[in-house]
């Protein structure tokens, strides 16, 4: 693994603004480059002459495709929280609403390009750093979904704890799987189901 940490890991922190946008750059004409011609053809020539870079200057800030895309996913996973809890309603009546917020929040943060969520999440190579962003990632949401949970009136589940880690497994995995497919989404039905499953396992009293 740590071999392989170090052929992921970017050559180049930035420290100063300028070199921060020049990254931001590479990773952003990565993205299109890679949902356009696919990782196989997305070559790093192809990211520098979107980036307006030579190819000199992306090796000063990544060692190659494959730490681009591990960057690109690690972005995608640790996004930070989701909808603050003082911009959602937490009356009573309200959890229908309330579990509204979140789904689009997650939908909303899956409307990238599908071809570019599929290879993300697909053909990015694994590194201790992506592993360790996805289980912070999920902990985080946990924490924050069973937060919410106990302060909500109306909701009646008695386990909070296994209530949050259904409910973000849920949330989360089929959002991705859905708007990554790759023929279109009926974003709206997606939503309305996911809102409803979940309102209704939340109202239930067990």
């Amino acid at each position: 693994m740590a071999s392989a940490d170090r052929r992921l890991t970017p050559r180049r922190k930035p420290r100063q603004v300028r070199a921060e946008l020049t990254r931001d750059r590479i990773l952003v004409a990565a993205a299109h480059v890679f949902a356009e011609y696919g990782y196989a053809a997305g070559t790093t020539n192809r990211i520098a002459e979107r980036a307006r870079l030579s190819i000199g200057s992306l090796y000063q800030y990544f060692p190659n495709k494959d730490s681009i895309l591990a960057e690109l996913l690690l972005r995608h996973i640790d996004r930070g929280p989701w909808v603050e809890a003082d911009q959602l309603p937490l009356s009573p009546g309200s959890l229908g609403e309330t579990v509204r917020s979140l789904v689009r929040d997650a939908i909303d943060h899956h409307r990238d390009d599908p071809q570019l969520l599929r290879i993300m999440f697909e053909q990015a190579p694994i590194s201790g750093e992506l592993v360790e962003a996805i289980d912070r990632h999920g902990r985080e949401r946990v924490a924050h979904l069973r937060d919410l949970l106990a302060r909500h009136p109306d909701v009646r589940v008695r386990d909070l704890d296994m209530a949050a880690q259904l409910i973000v497994g849920t949330i989360e995995l089929n959002t991705h799987q859905l708007m990554a497919a790759p023929g279109p989404v009926e974003v709206e039905r997606l939503e309305g189901e996911l809102v409803d499953m979940v309102t209704r396992y939340l109202r239930a009293d067990r």
